[in-house]
């Protein structure tokens, strides 16, 4: 792996050449795309079966043999041993009762004059959702895709799912019958996303795509957004691991291999402030790595867009932190190094309409309401701060907290798609970054609790 150091005087050019993903982008990527979304609306099924048995490894002779029936989805699931079984059931109940909290209701209301405004939500008719198969098989995609469309009330569910060279994986098919998919076609890759947004004889047309798959699966799914709708584009996995040194180096290369077992172009950073801890960690990488089913892919994948990033102190992490707005992040601290984000959704901006102060329990944390419509707050994960109090309220609330001194706290703008922050947020004067949320460029200040000090005239904080 790279080894790269903030001292450096080029680490900033060193580190944006590290983060840059532009593949999605890449021209053979982009014309190869064109050609199969082009030929499956041309040609349907045939074009289909063709780019299946040549990508995948297949010899089939029609979509028949691409589909699954749901005999097949529940034999899966009753072949299961007792201990998956039950992990596959659990994981969907809780997926389940996390997103019907999310269920939103539609609502009305007359004027004076007799205008009737409102909102009115409707579930989609047919959705497609895509699995990946081909590198790794992750049931995970089904039940999260799957069952939050379900608890929508989508009428009908279609999943794709690739199976090179004809094989099944039994716990994705399972996953498919539990969470209730309506059909299955083992096809994946760009004409699979083809054919699911504009239809086949076979595979119907449906309003939408979601899931995550591979560089030709997010190019095809820019390509037929406006046909169809789709949840977002994806690049590739990436984790961001950030140590003390004195975690045991094992469980750190553990770490690493998590995501870059996803792909080869998945990343994998570690930020610690021990030089010598970094000879330790690639040791563990070398011995572990021949253990690991998955390892030419690791390898290529550390090798290629991995890195061991030496910061000065704290302080610099954080700056890292914000700066590369990571998928995952990965602490291994004695003292306690927590980043508390919230999951906005940047389409509504965050307010709390008409409840009075009072206090209830979240994640353990306490949960602070503002009192009225004006007050705009900042969010994160267990916590609601209203921003217009001051930096001197928000000190006091976070004392009260009794947060370690090196949990690292986010403020968040509660106007992501502008990148303001609210009245009174002029006076954080903590690191500034921003990460994406729904598409959208969601701004915050960082910094730790016990830096947060009012000063001396209008309550202006003193950093």
């Amino acid at each position: 792996m790279r080894r790269l150091s903030t001292q450096d005087s080029a680490f900033n050019a060193q580190l944006d050449d590290l983060l840059a993903w532009e593949s999605v982008s890449d021209i053979e990527v982009q014309q190869s795309v064109t050609n199969i979304v082009t030929e499956v609306r041309r040609r349907g099924d045939e074009a289909l079966v063709e780019f299946t048995n040549r990508f995948d490894r297949m010899s089939v002779a029609s979509m028949a043999d691409l589909e699954l029936s749901q005999e097949q989805l529940q034999a899966a699931l009753d072949s299961l041993p007792a201990a998956e079984k039950q992990a596959l059931t659990t994981a969907a109940e809780r997926v389940r009762a996390y997103h019907e909290k999310q269920r939103q209701d539609s609502w009305s209301y007359q004027e004076a004059d007799g205008t009737m405004l409102g909102q009115k939500i409707t579930p989609m008719d047919r959705v497609g959702i895509y699995v990946p198969g081909g590198k790794a098989a992750y049931p995970s995609s089904v039940l999260m895709n799957a069952i939050p469309a379900h608890v929508a009330g989508v009428n009908e569910i279609i999943m794709v799912v690739p199976t090179p060279g004809g094989e099944l994986n039994q716990l994705v098919l399972a996953a498919a019958a539990l969470a209730g998919v309506d059909r299955v076609f083992t096809v994946g890759g760009a004409q699979a996303v083809a054919a699911l947004a504009y239809g086949t004889a076979t595979v119907p047309k449906v309003d939408k795509i979601v899931g995550p798959g591979n560089i030709y699966v997010a190019t095809a799914k820019r390509m037929v957004f406006g046909a169809v709708g789709i949840d977002m584009i994806a690049g590739p996995s990436e984790i961001l691991v950030v140590c003390d040194g004195e975690t045991d180096p094992d469980w750190i290369a553990m770490d690493l291999f998590s995501q870059a077992e996803h792909d080869e172009d998945a990343q994998s950073i570690l930020i610690a402030t021990d030089a010598a801890f970094f000879d330790q960690v690639e040791a563990s990488i070398e011995k572990l790595l021949p253990t690991m089913e998955r390892q030419d892919i690791i390898r290529t994948s550390l090798e290629g867009r991995g890195a061991l990033i030496l910061a000065k102190d704290k302080a610099d992490a954080t700056d890292l932190i914000n700066r590369y707005a990571v998928e995952f992040i990965q602490r291994h601290q004695d003292t306690p190094f927590c980043l508390y984000v919230s999951h906005l959704a940047i389409h509504n901006p965050v307010q709390v309409r008409g409840d009075p102060p009072r206090r209830t329990e979240a994640d353990g944390w306490k949960r602070w309401k503002p009192a009225n419509d004006a007050e705009r707050v900042e969010k994160f994960r267990g916590i609601t701060l209203p921003i217009d109090e001051g930096v001197g309220q928000i000190r006091r609330t976070l004392k009260k907290l009794d947060l370690d001194r090196n949990t690292l706290v986010l403020f968040f703008s509660d106007n992501g798609a502008s990148g303001d922050f609210p009245s009174g947020s002029s006076e954080l004067r903590g690191r500034k970054g921003s990460i994406y949320e729904g598409g959208h460029k969601v701004p915050f200040i960082a910094w730790w609790p016990d830096r947060i000090e009012p000063g001396t005239t209008n309550d202006t904080p003193a950093i």
